[in-house]
């Protein structure tokens, strides 16, 4: 054949074959997209601090951040020390450092939880009541002055039967008082705990749609997380896997799964000594939360670690480097949140987090450049790839470890451009390419 000449093409199936097809599926395409939307784009947190009900003030966020760095002061107080400690590496070591005391001095918590559940137990009813009002006065006036966690919300007692009704009427008074204070945050988030069948997700699902009717708020606008606490919250009666059914049973207002580590440690007879976020049963159950909420939208969290930094300072610098190493281990796992527990662990949270987004920005970045550019390299890229470079700079960026400039000079995109191949529509092979 000629230079030039254009391909014979021929076909052989009629044009009504196509539409054939495309009919019988149109249902599976319709629940694909109702199932499976992805991610939703906005800001995850690194982490959710849990505060007991009755210990909740107006400046509970302060006096985390102003802890966490007297920790750093008496017991890291330069970038070397800090360093050593965590075997950071030297080139890092400065940057990390000054990127976690400036974050800790401008925003110490990503997302906070007024726990009215284990944190809170069992109180009187009108003390209980008078908590869940104070939480709602206080969360609405630090969202007016602008001194808010980005996320912030309650956890309520679970659906059980003993304390179900105590659960409902704390939700009713808290979800009640920030509306009659101005309305619902845009990072209000509530947390459902030890669910074990996906019935009591629906029964929280229901009493939603109730609120929201009640007060004329739009259908849907009131999400939850669900936490994963219970061996039947995994694995159901009939061999199925429940979290899958409880993400449906959410009916769309699910936002994310919380790994509980104690409680799920404990169901399995898990011993007290061994409880922990890199167990085996640890790793199976957030394996099966993995899979379940892919693609559906639904954010995870890793647990946390209940050895707290406090003591001498061979103590502290132990309990450092236990919970930096397993935040890095849920980081290489796509598990980009977890839990914290005392504000000595905020250092280690947000150095395991940057020192993760700052090590591998450039490798990124250039992997990134080198498939929207079409260019050759000792990796070959495909649009799922190009996905979750684009996501990882967006998370690096959301939480402060990496800074527009830098990363717009290493890979000339501007964060849209970032956001169109981190969230590409379906079927799209190109994700955006430019």
């Amino acid at each position: 054949m000629g230079q030039g000449q254009r391909e014979r093409v021929a076909t052989s199936l009629a044009g009504a074959v196509s539409e054939e097809i495309s009919a019988s599926l149109a249902p599976v395409d319709a629940e694909l997209e109702r199932r499976y939307p992805g991610d939703p784009g906005t800001r995850q947190p690194v982490h959710t601090v849990y505060v007991p009900g009755d210990a909740f003030t107006a400046d509970t966020l302060r006096v985390w951040g102003d802890r966490a760095l007297t920790a750093l002061d008496e017991h890291a107080p330069d970038a070397a020390a800090f360093a050593a400690v965590l075997g950071l590496d030297d080139a890092l070591a400065e940057d990390v450092y000054g990127r976690v005391r400036a974050k800790l001095e401008r925003e110490p918590v990503e997302d906070l939880r007024v726990d009215f559940e284990d944190g809170y137990g069992n109180r009187p009813d009108a003390e209980e009541d008078e908590a869940a009002a104070r939480a709602a006065r206080l969360i609405a006036e630090a969202y007016a002055e602008g001194t808010a966690a980005p996320y912030m919300g309650i956890r309520v007692k679970c659906m059980e039967a003993a304390v179900r009704d105590r659960g409902i009427r704390t939700l009713d008074i808290f979800l009640t008082g920030l509306l009659e204070a101005g309305g619902l945050p845009g990072g209000l988030v509530l947390t459902l705990p030890k669910v074990t069948y996906p019935e009591q997700v629906t029964a929280l699902a229901r009493l939603l749609d109730a609120f929201e009717e009640a007060r004329g708020l739009e259908p849907g606008r009131i999400g939850f997380e669900i936490q994963i606490e219970t061996s039947q919250s995994i694995l159901a009666a009939d061999g199925t896997a429940t979290v899958a059914r409880m993400i449906q049973a959410a009916e769309g207002r699910a936002t994310g799964l919380h790994y509980g580590t104690f409680d799920y440690s404990a169901c399995l007879g898990v011993s007290a000594a061994h409880q922990a976020s890199d167990h085996p049963a640890a790793d199976h159950a957030k394996a099966v939360m993995q899979v379940a909420a892919a693609g559906t939208g639904v954010r995870l969290s890793d647990g946390s670690t209940n050895v707290l930094p406090v003591g001498p300072a061979e103590k502290v610098h132990d309990a450092w480097r236990l919970h930096y190493g397993l935040t890095r281990r849920a980081l290489a796992r796509a598990y980009y949140q977890g839990w914290d527990m005392h504000p000595g662990h905020l250092p280690t949270r947000y150095a395991a987090v940057f020192a993760f987004y700052r090590e591998g920005l450039e490798q990124a970045a250039a992997r990134l450049v080198r498939y929207v550019g079409r260019a050759g390299g000792d990796v070959m890229d495909e649009p799922a790839t190009a996905k979750a470079l684009a996501g990882y700079l967006l998370r690096g960026l959301d939480c402060g470890a990496l800074d527009t400039a830098e990363v717009t000079r290493l890979t000339g995109l501007a964060r849209a451009d970032l956001q169109g191949f981190a969230s590409p529509r379906r079927g799209d092979s190109t994700a955006s390419a430019q």
